[in-house]
């Protein structure tokens, strides 16, 4: 893939969205992912994490599916070359909240690998279609995250 000089800019539906979830958790509960190219109404969950740098408490609504009891996140970023914060964040602190609807789950952070990375990536891929087209924009792999139910501190 060629070298491409991209500068990320926070999209303006995330703060919008984010703040929705903090009033309102059940109707910011469904998204409408048209905005950014998916085919509707799908669940997000609010991703509390802890900043690695400056400690200080991070949210980020970001998709999600499920697989069996724990939560599946992708760490996309749109398909820009560099990982987002929050998986960043997770890398060095996998001990978060997350919110999902009006409930509260204690949660670790893990990047899921190899045969359990290809199959909840092709479960999400079906999910929201347009990751296979950040998929093709970076070098990198794209983080598949699993956040299993951990005991509360």
């Amino acid at each position: 893939m060629a070298e491409q000089t991209w500068k990320w800019r926070t999209p303006s539906w995330v703060p919008t969205h984010t703040q929705r979830y903090v009033d309102d958790p059940e109707g910011a509960h469904m998204w409408d992912s048209t905005k950014a190219g998916g085919p509707g109404e799908l669940p997000t969950l609010l991703l509390d994490t802890r900043g690695r740098r400056t400690g200080e408490r991070r949210l980020s609504p970001v998709l999600y599916g499920r697989a069996g009891d724990a939560w599946v996140i992708i760490a996309s970023k749109g398909g820009y070359p560099d990982h987002p914060h929050w998986y960043l964040n997770l890398v060095d602190h996998p001990e978060c909240e997350i919110q999902v609807g009006a409930e509260h789950h204690h949660v670790k952070a893990r990047t899921a690998e190899g045969e359990e990375r290809a199959a909840l990536w092709a479960s999400m891929l079906a999910m929201y279609p347009p990751y296979a087209d950040y998929e093709a924009r970076t070098d990198r792999q794209i983080p598949v995250v699993v956040l299993e139910e951990a005991a509360s501190a």
